[in-house]
Parts: C-alpha cells; structure tokens; sequence
C-alpha cells in the first residue's frame, strides 16, 4: 500500500497529503514564468510547499565544500529562500539569486536589502543572462532540476551549469529522490539517485558526499529528497 505521504497527486499546499507546491491546476500548456508568479502571488511565502525552516542539510554542504566567504555562490531556483539571508549572516558576501518568478526574486530583494546580491531574472532552460555571467565557485539548485522531465531541457541544463562552474568549484543538487513524489504543483517531476546526477554532470565531478532526506512541508506532508555535493576536477 502506498503511504499517503508519498502521494502523486497535485493538491493545495495548506492541505494535508498535498502536494509540494500551489496549485491545483495542470501547466502542460500554460507558461511557467506565469505559473511561478502566480504561486508567489497568491499564497504566504511561509505557507508555500518549498518552505523550509530547516535549512541544516543544505548548510552541512555548503560548510563541508569549504568554500570561501567571498566565493562567487550561486542559487539557481531561489525564488525568496531564508538560505539567502543566512549566507548573509554567515558572511558570505558574493550572492547570486536567480529564479524565472520576477515577483519572488523582489520578495527576496525587498527583504534581504543587501548590496552583496546580485538577483537574476531568467528561464536557465532559455538563458538570456546565465549564459552571461562569470564562472562561479559554488551550484545550489533545491528543487529545480527535477522539474526538467525532458532530456534535451535537462541536457540544456547541464551544458549551463558546466560552463558556470570554476576550476576545483562545487556543485549541490538537492532533487526528489527515486521514492520521491511525481508531481509538484500540477508538473511532472524527474527523480534522481547519486548515480544518475553523477552521470549527467559526467567524469569532470566527483562526488563528495550524499544522503537522503525527509523534507517536512508546511502542511506537514513529507517528500523524499536526495542531496549531493560534487567537486569539478
């Protein structure tokens, strides 16, 4: 029997054994940057599906890469994460958030009000200013790349985030693992194991470390995650 916790279905995220995200809807036609700003328009950011306010798993990987607090670090998907504000605190001071939701991105500007952030607008599956930027020295991605179900779109994802990464940099991919749900606000997810996020980033990575995840969403649901940290030879 399947454990409703795990359910595939996509439901309200202040409902229990809902799914991870805010909406109800299918978003097989509709336009993903509307779908984002629509979610952060219409629900609390404290009572979105992603909300954590536990953000030790990250935290233990970004301090076992030992990268330096003025490391170019940055965090594709970020939408108006709480991890922005406690890399402020721990002096991190070279950010980069970027998400496709314009209306998260200025959550996050209007309340974190540092100088130390650069904020992105862009689609990382059709950049216009990823492509762009320096190489950094550290990936976050929670949450994103399992949204790209299609080989080519994860592929186009990979090429980007290879071509980011600086000498001896690091990479945190933090996805649904196999036991993971399907869905997530009306999209397909793509779940992962080590093996196959070491397969796609390719023999350039190593992999430093990895262990799975309950994440406990505001609605007090549980998904199944896999976090990873890779160093580039």
């Amino acid at each position: 029997m399947k454990n409703i916790n795990e359910s595939n279905s996509s439901c309200s995220i202040t409902t229990k054994n809902s799914c991870c995200c805010a909406s109800e809807e299918t978003t097989s036609t509709k336009d993903l940057k509307s779908h984002w700003n629509k979610a952060y328009t219409n629900s609390p950011e404290e009572k979105l599906g992603w909300f954590e306010t536990d953000l030790s798993p990250m935290l233990q990987l970004i301090n076992n890469s030992e990268v330096k607090k003025n490391a170019r670090i940055i965090n594709i998907g970020a939408g108006s994460t709480t991890l922005i504000d406690e890399l402020i605190r721990q002096e991190y001071t070279h950010l980069i958030a970027t998400d496709i939701s314009e209306v998260a991105l200025k959550k996050l500007e209007n309340r974190v009000d540092n100088k130390n952030i650069d904020f992105i607008v862009d689609d990382i599956l059709n950049s216009k200013k990823l492509n762009t930027i320096n190489r950094v020295d550290l990936w976050i991605d929670r949450a994103v790349l399992h949204f790209f179900t299609e080989e080519k779109d994860q592929d186009t994802y990979f090429n980007l985030l290879k071509s980011k990464i600086s000498s001896k940099g690091f990479v945190i991919l933090a996805e649904f693992n196999l036991r993971g749900a399907k869905k997530c606000s009306g999209l397909d997810i793509f779940q992962y194991d080590t093996a196959m996020l070491q397969n796609k980033l390719g023999s350039d990575f190593k992999l430093l470390e990895a262990f799975d995840y309950n994440y406990t969403m505001p609605s007090g649901d549980i998904r199944k995650y896999i976090y990873t940290l890779f160093k580039k030879n």
